[in-house]
């Protein structure tokens, strides 16, 4: 059972044992942490120090993508600024300071249908949820819909497909799979095997998918993407509104909440 709790927070220096391209402007880093690894949920982040001096300040928040054998993490991530521009430098052997597992995860629900929906790099928490599922045994019931847009920005088909998971995709300009949002390829799948949802992607695809799991009655969880300073709760820099009217902290709160919650 994944529940989407807390787990005991460590700050340790870890090794890099791999930092690969895996598609354009994306790479691929895997570090030995089992510390973390055993305790970390789908849906925990990472603080994660790029830089060997001051500038960068702020450590970077990313998701956990995967975890293997309850010793090493991969994490997966878009290159878009300094700091992880910086992060693709880094080579084999390299050390990096990282503080995790930080805030609550995805509570999958076992015995019951799950669809995964990611818009882009939003696979990278959706991966390692995918992944705990299937060791558990629950894949048949399981069905990723992956949406970007264009086919070299469609990110984990084929290790998803190798899980022996039902994937489908869709591209804005139509170079792979359904032409068109992934929120319109969901529609038929949600009406006829009513599963719980796990979302994370660009807030208006989350609006579209928690709109769709309204619509129909289901249970969404949606994971939000913010920009965090310290990853802690204590700067209050990653505030999203609740439909009651509450701000809450994404990194200490989050980042994966009820989508019927989220304003």
């Amino acid at each position: 059972m994944v529940r989407g709790t807390k787990s005991k927070m460590d700050q340790v220096t870890v090794t890099v044992l791999e930092n690969r391209f895996a598609a354009p402007g994306v790479y691929r880093l895997r570090i030995e942490v089992p510390a973390i690894a055993r305790v970390a949920h789908p849906g925990q982040f990472l603080m994660l120090r790029v830089g060997q001096t001051l500038d960068p300040l702020l450590r970077r928040p990313f998701s956990i993508h995967a975890v293997h054998d309850s010793r090493t993490i991969d994490i997966l991530y878009r290159v878009i600024g300094k700091g992880t521009n910086l992060l693709t430098a880094i080579k084999k052997g390299g050390r990096l300071d990282i503080v995790g597992p930080l805030g609550r995860g995805f509570s999958w629900k076992e015995g019951s249908p799950s669809l995964l929906v990611a818009g882009g790099i939003g696979i990278a928490p959706l991966f390692f949820l995918a992944q705990t599922i299937t060791q558990n045994g629950a894949g048949a019931k399981t069905s990723v819909f992956i949406g970007a847009r264009n086919k070299t920005e469609l990110l984990c088909v084929k290790e998803l497909k190798a899980m022996g998971l039902q994937v489908e995709a869709a591209t804005e300009d139509g170079s792979r799979g359904k032409k068109g949002l992934i929120t319109d390829l969901i529609t038929n799948r949600v009406a006829a095997s009513r599963p719980v949802i796990y979302s994370c992607g660009p807030y208006p695809m989350l609006h579209a998918v928690a709109s769709l799991a309204m619509q129909y009655g289901l249970s969404c969880q949606v994971s939000l993407e913010s920009f965090m300073a310290c990853g802690l709760g204590a700067c209050l820099g990653c505030v999203a509104e609740m439909r009651n009217g509450d701000l809450v902290r994404v990194c200490k709160e989050g980042p994966v909440f009820d989508a019927y919650e989220v304003a």
